[in-house]
């Protein structure tokens, strides 16, 4: 099960989360593409679920998918959805 960015991202896209991912799963990680991203987004294909991202994130919008607060379970979708279109 991977990790979600959710809704508290958008705007703030700091990139902390970024920095302590060990397998470099958060995505955009390229200047451009970053200025561009509403957020920064996870791929659940190449998550390997340690969560250094979670404690790291300043606005709390990461969690575990299973934990995702009803609110912002789209944002399932979009983090998929942000690698099935890179």
């Amino acid at each position: 099960m991977a990790y979600v960015v959710t809704e508290p991202c958008q705007g703030s896209k700091d990139h902390s989360c970024i920095d302590v991912c060990p397998v470099d799963c958060i995505q955009p990680m390229d200047e451009d593409d970053f200025a561009e991203a509403a957020q920064v987004y996870i791929d659940p294909a190449t998550c390997i679920d340690c969560g250094a991202c979670v404690t790291q994130c300043p606005v709390n919008a990461i969690y575990p998918e299973k934990d995702v607060p009803d609110e912002w379970q789209s944002y399932i979708a979009i983090n998929v959805d942000y690698f099935a279109h890179a």
